[in-house]
């Protein structure tokens, strides 16, 4: 766990509805005392998707360090406090009510999985706490299951995310496909995970609309790391290129026994396989290609301060894929936390909670990642999507758009 100093005088402390504070109350943070406020982080800090997770972690502490230097919400100081989720429901619907439970927390970043988010949503809205993914592309977990029915309904008033979704990211993978590589027939496979299946199914959608051809679909177990029964029937399907909708760790050998059973074709994903350690455990990656939400940050002037001072930071992980939008996650946490304690004569409301999640929907500023701010649905109005091809030993991004169907 993270946890940042906190600036406090002498004194005992007490816990309040309002935060942390001193026993002399809230201060103006020029020599007063301050009041503490959490953002709460739930990301796989440990286990197969790791990297992922120390990079959204990494990236909110950085957010909230750079309040506190700049004095960002005067008389507030942020603390983060991070929980490993494993990648594993049952640990973030557990993390979930811890982070209920510490009246200090107004917000959360997180978490990385889709399928983790769906066992925490409702712990969140009953509790009137915010939440704000940096990763789920699921539609569900906004609109609700009956998307691709275009009969969207917001689902949690709390739920906000700056990852567009797989039905975007989906369709624009399906479209670069038939486009760009010119591909006329797939082989489909999926790890079964609210993630993988939603990303493939949308890619599916858009692949075939536009004339391309299905020639096989699998689905795969993503704790398996033994594919050969599969890569037997994508052989014999003779694909232009091999779609996986799931994440890295399974994706790696999934890619490179494909291409040992003599399948010498593209394997193409979403942003659950674009990071360093897709490329670092396959060592067939070579012109695989994965999409991404966002534009590379390395290409954005917006960033060029986050990466400068991730880099000052040491920290030992890298931002990795979900680091800008991390970095947006727990920014338009600590606007509305600044917007809250602005309409209250700055001083941090008796119902900071509801307060912040009001302030959420207005939220909008210029980020990381570009313009940040939420739909009806607490979705990104960002749609910009990146394809990423392996070059050497690297991801390279090979095409940048905001994607409009």
């Amino acid at each position: 766990m993270l946890v940042l100093t906190s600036v406090l005088t002498t004194g005992a402390l007490t816990l309040t509805a309002c935060g942390s504070r001193d026993d002399k109350g809230g201060g103006d943070g020029d020599g007063g005392s301050k009041t503490t406020v959490v953002i709460g982080v739930d990301a796989p800090l440990t286990g197969d998707l790791s990297a992922l997770g120390q990079g959204i972690k990494n990236s909110v502490d950085l957010a909230a360090k750079t309040a506190n230097k700049n004095k960002e919400v005067p008389g507030v100081t942020f603390k983060v406090e991070a929980l490993d989720d494993q990648a594993q429901p049952s640990s973030g619907g557990q993390n979930a009510n811890k982070f209920v439970g510490n009246q200090d927390v107004l917000g959360v970043v997180g978490p990385l999985n889709s399928s983790v988010a769906q066992s925490m949503q409702k712990v969140f809205d009953d509790a009137g706490l915010t939440q704000v993914s940096p990763a789920n592309t699921t539609p569900d977990l906004s609109q609700g299951k009956d998307w691709k029915k275009d009969v969207r309904k917001r689902q949690f008033d709390t739920y906000f995310r700056t990852a567009t979704t797989v039905e975007i990211q989906g369709a624009f993978a399906g479209k670069y496909a038939h486009d760009k590589l010119k591909a006329k027939t797939v082989y489909v496979i999926d790890d079964q995970k609210t993630y993988g299946v939603g990303l493939a199914a949308s890619f599916k959608d858009k692949f075939t609309s536009l004339g391309g051809k299905v020639v096989g679909s699998e689905h795969v177990n993503p704790e398996d790391r033994d594919f050969n029964a599969i890569v037997s029937k994508v052989r014999s399907a003779k694909p232009d290129f091999v779609y996986y909708g799931g994440e890295y760790p399974a994706a790696a050998p999934l890619s490179q026994q494909v291409k040992n059973g003599g399948v010498d074709v593209p394997f193409m994903g979403g942003d659950g396989m674009y990071s360093a350690e897709y490329i670092t455990q396959n060592k067939k990656a070579a012109g695989d290609i994965a999409t991404s939400v966002g534009k590379p940050v390395e290409q954005l002037a917006s960033a060029k301060s986050f990466i400068a001072d991730y880099k000052a930071a040491g920290y030992k992980d890298a931002y990795e894929a979900y680091g800008g939008s991390s970095y947006d996650s727990a920014w338009s946490i600590i606007q509305a936390v600044k917007a809250a304690v602005a309409d209250n004569d700055d001083k941090l409301p008796a119902e900071p909670r509801a307060k912040v999640l009001a302030a959420m929907s207005k939220v909008k500023f210029d980020g990381v990642t570009g313009a940040v701010s939420f739909d009806k649905y607490g979705d990104t109005t960002n749609t910009m999507i990146t394809a990423y091809k392996v070059e050497g030993k690297a991801w390279k991004p090979n095409l940048s758009e905001q994607y409009k169907d």
